[in-house]
């Protein structure tokens, strides 16, 4: 296995308020919660309808090698991906969009034990690595960073989902570390057919909410929102709160929680149940293992227990990339060490507290305030250069490069008292780097010695 493939693995703002009652469930199990209801009681037929809805999507060929492992047996990562695509009832959404998008994207880790579990955003802001991936039409795209979103785009560019859900699959296995399991997709007019076969979903914005790109025009107060207003109201951005793409998360994520509560306490008309379940399958495509009934039937079978209190909703940790690009002011960058703790975690099957992440996040340590020496302990020239700008990229300062005194097989990072959280930021951003006390090869700076063990490329 590479070293890339071995990483380590705001509610709302504008202050929006959603009535909720009852147990709060994850989205992707509202999506599938209405199976549970339902399934066993349908007519043969009505079965059969819903099967034949279904997309699946052949993946296997599409992912290549060295993928992570999963550390922890029986435990499931699924990427639930919100498709941006404007093609059809969408194409209003979008104009002079040609290519497939992807507005939401999360991953929901199932623990093996299934006592709990916890659904983790990605803004689609993120700046990553996007790595090489076929793009449908016989070519492949070059790996480069940018927006986390465009990944579904560069693998759906001949319009395959497929495509776009590996490409996908691939940037978020290569940045976190985790072995994704499946893969759900759900599309616009899908998301807007569950809200109106649910009679609407009531919402409680503090502020009237105008905003012209989500086509969306809403007094403040409580009022039940359906159909295109549903759409814009998770869609909007610009208009509410502080325009962040957090922000929206967070409104999402309390959407979706509303929507599955609401779809356990409504569903019990035969017609209303068979509405829902008509737009849930019409809209979703799904990796070949979960492309059915009975496979969703059982996911949200294994979903429907578990404890309201121990269900999390994550936002990767995260701060504006202008604070180390000054010239970038339109994208997000991971914050460390918050965002590889998280990643380990969920890869060691452990559940994460999310009260100490806030509040380990509320005082980020940006990379270009990590000042840093890089030493050459591989013995091969030039590897002390490439670090350094793989690290400039990054947005660290690099105040130097040399030689260490010899050659070793383990990167390490040193540090003088008082550097501490600056050697663990850029620790964090190296695979299996050690940590340490140290002098200091330059005064204020933190020395990263190069050993053979580090692939300039795995740094994140």
């Amino acid at each position: 296995m590479s070293g890339r493939k071995r990483r380590r693995a705001a509610a709302g703002a504008g202050k929006v308020r959603l009535k909720r009652r009852g147990r709060i469930v994850m989205w992707s199990a509202g999506v599938c919660s209405a199976l549970v209801l339902g399934v066993a009681g349908i007519g043969a037929w009505v079965y059969q309808d819903l099967e034949g809805n279904i997309q699946g999507a052949d993946l296997d060929n599409k992912l290549g090698g060295n993928r992570p492992v999963n550390l922890s047996p029986g435990s499931k990562n699924i990427l639930v991906v919100g498709s941006d695509s404007r093609e059809g009832g969408n194409a209003k959404y979008g104009k002079g969009l040609t290519t497939m998008q992807s507005d939401t994207l999360m991953v929901v880790h199932l623990p093996a034990d299934r006592e709990w579990a916890t659904a983790v955003s990605f803004p689609r802001d993120s700046w990553v690595e996007i790595p090489a991936c076929g793009k449908g039409d016989g070519t492949t795209s070059t790996p480069h960073h940018f927006k986390i979103n465009e990944a579904f785009a560069i693998g759906g560019t001949s319009g395959e989902v497929a495509g776009a859900a590996a490409c996908t699959i691939r940037t978020v296995e290569a940045n976190t570390g985790l072995r994704i399991d499946h893969f759900m997709s759900v599309d616009f007019q899908g998301f807007k057919g569950m809200v109106n076969a649910l009679g609407g979903i009531e919402v409680c914005p503090e502020q009237a909410i105008h905003d012209e790109k989500a086509h969306l025009d809403l007094d403040a107060g409580c009022q039940t929102v359906r159909d295109e207003e549903a759409l814009g109201y998770v869609r909007a951005r610009y208009s509410i709160g502080d325009g962040s793409d957090a922000g929206r998360i967070g409104r999402q994520q309390e959407f979706m929680q509303a929507l599955a509560e609401k779809a356990q306490s409504k569903l019990t008309s035969p017609g209303a149940l068979y509405g829902f379940l008509q737009s849930v399958t019409k809209s979703l495509t799904t990796d070949d293992d979960l492309a059915g009934i009975k496979p969703l039937y059982g996911l949200a079978s294994e979903l429907k227990d578990i404890p309201s209190d121990r269900l999390t909703f994550l936002t990767v940790p995260n701060y504006p990339r202008e604070a180390d690009v000054p010239t970038d002011k339109a994208n997000l960058v991971w914050q460390y060490p918050g965002a590889a703790d998280l990643f380990t975690a969920l890869a060691k099957d452990e559940e994460v507290d999310k009260k100490r992440l806030q509040a380990d996040s509320e005082e980020p340590v940006y990379a270009s305030s990590v000042r840093v020496q890089v030493l050459n302990g591989t013995g091969i020239a030039g590897r002390a250069a490439a670090v350094a700008e793989k690290l400039r990229q990054a947005g660290f300062t690099v105040v130097g490069t040399g030689n260490a005194p010899e050659t070793t097989r383990t990167t390490t990072v040193s540090s003088p008292q008082g550097l501490d959280a600056q050697a663990d930021v850029l620790a964090s951003r190296l695979p299996d780097a050690r940590t340490g006390l140290g002098t200091g090869a330059a005064a204020g700076a933190v020395t990263l010695t190069v050993g053979t063990d580090l692939d300039p490329e795995d740094i994140r």
